[in-house]
Order: C-alpha cells, then sequence, then structure tokens
C-alpha cells in the first residue's frame, strides 16, 4: 500500500508538506454566516482543508431519556441526552454543498465524517474527496466498508481503539477495495490532557499500519500538533472557532483565528526545520566556520626560540593550523622572527 493519500489536489504523506485541516464542528451555533466565516477565516490563516460533520440527531444516536443515553464522566456536556446534544451540535445537510462551492472557491478542500450510510451517499453526491472515520465510528465495520467501496480515501481516526480493533477497520476497508487509508493518531477526551496524547505512538503507528499517519488534536493550544509534527504527523486536524467568548458547545478546545495562524507558522517552520539527515556544514555556516579554533603565536618569538605552551595557543579564528597539530609544533623551534597574532602554520616550524 502506498505511503500517500490523495486529498483532494494535495498529497498527504511522508515527503509532501504537512496537510493542516480545520475541523468545523459544532462551532458555527447553527448560524450559516457563522459557518461562512469560520471557512473564511480557514483560508486566511493558511489551513489547507476544512471538514464537517455530516450527521442528524436521528442518524447518529436515538431520542431516549434512559441513563444509557445521557453523558456522564466529566465532560463539558454532562446531563445532556445524545439526541439533545447531537440536535445542537450537527451542521444542517443543506449547509454542506454550499460550504463546498465556498472552499473550492478559495481553494480549500472540504471533506467530511459521515456517520451512517445515507451521510456516505449524501457526501458522494457531494463529490467529497475523501471520506473521514471518527474515532466512535471505528468500530463500526459495515460503515467502513460502504465508504471504503466508494474507492476515496479514507481517513481513521483511532480514539480509543486498541492496535487489534485499528488493524481490523484497515484490513475490512482494504478487503472493500480501500487502497489509500490515512490514520490519526487521537485522544477522545474534550479537551484532551497533553500528558494523555502519548505521541510516540505515531512512528510507531507509521511502522504497524504501513500508512500516513496524522494527528486530530484536541488538546488546548499549539504545543502538541506542532511535537506530533516532529514526530512523523503528516496531517494536522485542529478545531477552529470565530471566537470562544461566543461560547458553544466545542470552543473551549478550539482555536481562534490568530492562534490558528500561530500553528500553521509554527508547523511550516518545524517540517522546514526538519530537513533531512545531513553533517558538516549547511550554507550559512560557512561563515562561521572560519570562527574555529586554530594554533597562533602569542608572544613575540625570535628565530630558533622553541615552541611552547606559553607561545602557542589554540584559539579562535581558523587561520591557523589545526588544533590536532597542537602536540607536533610544542618543542620545535621557530623557522624565523615570529610577531605575535600570527597564525601558525607549517612554514613558520623548523624543518631541521
Amino acid at each position: 500500500m502506498g505511503a500517500t493519500i490523495q486529498l483532494g489536489r494535495r498529497k498527504v504523506g511522508n515527503g509532501h508538506p504537512v496537510c493542516i485541516v480545520a475541523e468545523l464542528s459544532a462551532n458555527h451555533n447553527q448560524n450559516f454566516d457563522q459557518a461562512v466565516r469560520i471557512v473564511r477565516a480557514a483560508q486566511e490563516v493558511g489551513a489547507d482543508a476544512v471538514k464537517l460533520q455530516t450527521y442528524t440527531p436521528d442518524t447518529i444516536t436515538f431520542r431516549s431519556d434512559r441513563d444509557c443515553f445521557r453523558i456522564h464522566g466529566g465532560t463539558l456536556w454532562d446531563g445532556r441526552t445524545l439526541y439533545d446534544l447531537y440536535g445542537e451540535a450537527h451542521t444542517p445537510w443543506e449547509w454542506q454543498p454550499k460550504l463546498k462551492e465556498l472552499c473550492s472557491d478559495l481553494g480549500l478542500e472540504l471533506f467530511s465524517s459521515a456517520f451512517d450510510p445515507s451521510a456516505v451517499d449524501f457526501l458522494e453526491k457531494m463529490g467529497v474527496p475523501a471520506h473521514k472515520v471518527a474515532s466512535p465510528e471505528l468500530v463500526d465495520l459495515p460503515l467502513i466498508e460502504k465508504m471504503a467501496r466508494t474507492g476515496k480515501p479514507l481517513i481513521l481516526s483511532t480514539g480509543m481503539a486498541t492496535v487489534d480493533e485499528i488493524e481490523e477497520a484497515i484490513a475490512v476497508a482494504r478487503a472493500a477495495g480501500a487502497t489509500q487509508i490515512a490514520v490519526l493518531r487521537c485522544v477522545s477526551s474534550y479537551p484532551a490532557p497533553p500528558d494523555e496524547m502519548n505521541l510516540r505512538s505515531i512512528p510507531d503507528m507509521a511502522r504497524r499500519f504501513r500508512t500516513p499517519v496524522g494527528l486530530s488534536d484536541h488538546s488546548p493550544g499549539i504545543a502538541v500538533s506542532v511535537a506530533a509534527v516532529a514526530l512523523g504527523a503528516s496531517l494536522i486536524e485542529k478545531h477552529l472557532t470565530w471566537s470562544r467568548a461566543e461560547g458553544g458547545l466545542d470552543s473551549a478546545f478550539s482555536l481562534e483565528p490568530q492562534e490558528f495562524r500561530s500553528l500553521v507558522d509554527a508547523i511550516r517552520c518545524t517540517e522546514r526545520s526538519l530537513g533531512r539527515v545531513q553533517y558538516g556544514p549547511t550554507p550559512h555556516e560557512v561563515i562561521t566556520k572560519s570562527f574555529r579554533r586554530s594554533l597562533f603565536v602569542v608572544q613575540d618569538m625570535k628565530k630558533g626560540e622553541m615552541f611552547t605552551a606559553q607561545n602557542v595557543r589554540s584559539i579562535r579564528p581558523a587561520d591557523g593550523l589545526h588544533p590536532r597539530h597542537l602536540r607536533e609544533v610544542i618543542g620545535r623551534r621557530a623557522a624565523n622572527d615570529i610577531e605575535r597574532g600570527t597564525p601558525v602554520s607549517w612554514e613558520l616550524v623548523d624543518k631541521s
């Protein structure tokens, strides 16, 4: 299987620029103009793609007040029913083709997480370039099969998943015809504590699954995403909001536009700095090389006078003999008078 996937006009994987995805999620607050504002901000701050979520309350869950349908455990949404939460959070489907057209006009890719077969069909009619599997849906193997049969690249989030579960999802996708698969390291808590991110999993995932690996990042700030790029992440997905002060279901773990710009700039700097395996001076180090140490005469000397540790030293700059020759010079005699500050050369050392 290839080490890259094609996300619209962009290749994602080793040797290609990191793909930076702005997740809209529920940050539109059920206001289409707000969604448009966030998409435009994504383009302005340097994102490569926008991701949506395609579901309705009825396609993702079931209306019930039973305790198992109510959120617990110290989340941002404790006490709410799943149905009510997703009713507030979902992105209306009639918006999504309009947002895709806007993204196309802005040079952005747009794709989405589908949460049931009808969403996959809807997104196929929209012509999305890839399908995303959200972390809780990684165990929905029939859904993954349906996505895989479209022939589109698949991006699998792996929050909560064991190695066996990830391998099973990938195997099912490949058996159904998927040839381009990427997996994302993810911690499915909101916000995700940095000390639970375990980013060293990223190179291990690349080795195990032989796919591009990225990060779906719900942690505060930008540091975790930048560290992930340093460890080999080729796609970063991060929530973007217009303003946390305006509130919203996902705003607490989302970046505002100026913060997202800082993320983009830091990722671009990081990927440039990773470079390649290289030793020896870089082009900008060549001039600095002249400030290495070398051997200099540091006291005036007369012809025939012996070189000693007092009149020859290893100092900056690099105009004299290499310091490795100090022991060879000490104990020899000057071939002629030498003024202090003269770089030592073999011509100054008596050969007799």
